[in-house]
């Protein structure tokens, strides 16, 4: 008997981002409402991260909140139906259950059901993550078009005496659409993880010792371990990037790491040799760490203050607890 072949789905050569979409959280927390209960001051905060002030959500706005507005405007730029949608992937650590998926129901508040749906947990490399996944999924003909999107709200796990990353944490979504093109807009994607530091960044109890009597799990972070890691071994990757891209530093137009610290973000671009010419997102003074939104919600402000930046080539990295790292270099919309 002569064995079938199988048909296999087939989509464009190329894709890029058409465009992206954010939302920030409705509360402006400045350092100085934050410093008390952790024996902290607004200069310490400013010099060890660079972060004036932070977007928090209100109780009433939840995640999905955030995530829906910022989908919203992504949809609407692209200029494309919800219903052209055939993917929507969200990357969040602040889903209010474990399950079922922030992504199904995202998908079914903007109409993109029947999409198929579903979260990525990879912390502040997600939203770089789910570009490759959403890169892969429009090339093979799975989806047309894919919606990604980075939705957090970490203030809910910013314990108020922590010294360790609470004066950092913020609430935001930061959207994008992938979709075909006739050039390339998404170079090769360098990512990996690194289980070995797994205890690095994480929450400080676990939900079963919660169960069992403990505090409500907050986030914590070991500094230097995280500062050293995020500075030393994220230049490589970027440089990595750079090299899978076939580029070099001074034909970008825009560095967009994620917003986890202003001191990483001047290093890492001193390590990349970046001209001055190349604009960096620099999102976190005045929004905060928002994880995963972080990268979209820089994209979104750079394009809105420098639209002469559209059309040029971005290095976007993403770094995280895990530690997990992702990095690839797009067109920007």
């Amino acid at each position: 008997m002569t064995q079938p072949t199988l048909t296999q789905s087939r989509g464009p050569e190329f894709t890029r981002i058409l465009s992206v979409g954010a939302s920030r959280g409705d509360l402006v927390v400045p350092n100085d409402d934050i410093v008390g209960p952790m024996d902290s001051s607004d200069e310490w905060i400013r010099q060890r991260t660079g972060v004036i002030e932070r977007r928090r959500a209100s109780s009433e706005v939840g995640v999905i909140d955030m995530a829906v507005e910022a989908a919203t405007e992504a949809i609407e730029r692209a200029g494309i139906a919800p219903s052209q949608i055939g993917a929507v992937l969200v990357s969040t650590v602040s889903n209010t259950v474990t399950t079922p998926s922030l992504a199904a129901l995202l998908a079914e508040r903007i109409g993109a059901t029947p999409a198929p749906a579903y979260d990525i947990s990879a912390a502040c490399a997600g939203y770089t993550y789910a570009i490759a996944q959403a890169d892969s999924l429009v090339r093979t003909g799975l989806a047309e078009y894919v919606l990604v999107l980075g939705a957090e709200k970490l203030s809910l796990f910013a314990k108020p005496t922590d010294r360790t990353i609470s004066f950092l944490l913020a609430d935001g979504a930061g959207a994008a659409i992938v979709g075909p093109s006739d050039t390339p807009g998404i170079s090769a994607t360098v990512w990996g993880s690194d289980g070995s530091k797994w205890d690095a960044v994480g929450m400080d109890a676990t939900f079963e010792e919660y169960r069992d009597g403990a505090e409500w799990p907050m986030m914590r972070q070991e500094g230097p371990t995280v500062f050293r890691w995020a500075v030393w071994e994220m230049a490589k990757v970027a440089q990595q990037a750079l090299d899978a891209a076939g580029v070099t530093s001074d034909q970008l137009a825009a560095f967009i790491p994620h917003q986890a610290n202003m001191r990483i973000i001047d290093e890492l671009a001193k390590q990349l040799k970046l001209p001055e010419s190349v604009a960096i997102g620099r999102d976190i003074a005045t929004t905060g760490n928002t994880s995963a939104a972080s990268i979209p919600l820089a994209t979104h402000r750079l394009l809105e203050e420098n639209p002469g930046l559209s059309g040029g080539l971005a290095l976007q990295i993403g770094f995280g607890a895990g530690l997990v790292f992702g990095a690839q270099v797009v067109v920007l919309p």
